[in-house]
Order: structure tokens, then sequence, then C-alpha cells
């Protein structure tokens, strides 16, 4: 009983940083995508570049997520990244500007 309480614990933080990688790479890559839209170009051109652009901010994120030392840090990294892109993800959103 005590070992598999023990590889539980071990396991958590692997576990952590996998949900982070997906659930929190997916968020940051679609908070980007939908900030992109805040930017002054037109609008069918800021669709495209940030489809295009979270296929590499999902990769970076994944790829931070397992490259630092702990879980806590790359939830922190993730949220630090996440928090002005939810700013100006909010900003498109309440604008309700049309296409």
């Amino acid at each position: 009983m005590m070992a598999v309480l023990r590889g539980a614990w071990r396991a958590g933080p692997l576990m952590s940083r996998i949900v982070a990688a997906v659930g929190g790479g997916y968020a940051v890559a679609a908070l980007a995508s939908v900030a992109v839209l805040a930017l002054p170009i037109n609008r069918p051109q800021a669709v495209l570049t940030g489809m295009l652009a979270s296929f590499a901010i999902y990769t970076c994120a994944v790829i931070w997520v397992f490259a630092v030392r702990s879980a806590w840090r790359a939830w922190a990294g993730l949220a630090i990244v996440a928090l002005p892109l939810l700013a100006a993800a909010w900003a498109v959103w309440s604008s309700g500007a049309n296409p």
C-alpha cells in the first residue's frame, strides 16, 4: 500500500504537467488566436494569422511546460502569458464587432 502511495505521489507533478500542456497550452493558443483580432488589420487576415500562430504558440507552451523545473512554474508561466492575452481577447469579445 505504501509503495502505491509513493508512486502516486511521484506521478502527481507529471500528471499536472500533462494537464498543463494539453489544457493550458490549448487555452493560451485559443486566447492568442482570438486576441489577434484586436490588431489593426482586416478581419480575414487576422483570422488566418491567429490560426497559424496558434500552432506555434501551442507547441511553445508544451515545450515550456516540460522544460521548467517544477509543475508550479509551468502553471505560473502559462498564467502569466494568458493574462494579457485574456485582456486582448476580452476587448474583442466585448466590442461585439461583426465580421
